[in-house]
């Protein structure tokens, strides 16, 4: 007659979930979520304020605004953050929620794809701007 003999294993939580976690690759992720949420905050509030201040100007006026290179690189520097943000974001909720392995990466790639186009074609026409053409022509 032989017996199975169970093994028991008294581990902690603890040690359980060490040697298991994402080995620190989440500190990036969190980190680059914090610098571009700072950065957002003066450079949205510049945005509006500008913004306010053009209300009912003629094209021309708003021409040469986005035509100056402090504008022109704000604006940028807005587009990169937030589109940056949002994926980063994006990415958090398709992590947390996602419970299939090659969806998640499906659709982080997708999402990084997304972002990174939208991104482009915001600059695009902030550059077209600045560069005195309008976006019709």
């Amino acid at each position: 007659m032989t017996d199975k003999i169970a093994i028991q294993v008294m581990r902690s939580q603890l040690g359980r979930v060490r040697g298991a976690g994402s080995a620190h690759a989440g500190v990036h992720h969190w980190y680059a979520e914090r610098v571009t949420a700072i950065a957002l905050v003066p450079l949205t509030l510049w945005f509006i304020y500008s913004m306010v201040r053009l209300v009912g100007a003629p094209q021309g006026a708003v021409v040469l605004w986005a035509g100056h290179p402090f504008n022109t690189v704000l604006l940028l520097a807005l587009i990169a953050a937030t589109f940056h943000h949002m994926q980063l974001g994006i990415q958090v909720v398709l992590e947390d929620y996602t419970t299939a392995k090659w969806l998640i990466n499906v659709l982080i790639l997708l999402n990084k794809a997304a972002a990174g186009l939208l991104g482009l074609t915001a600059a695009v026409a902030v550059l077209k701007l600045a560069l005195g053409r309008t976006i019709s022509g």
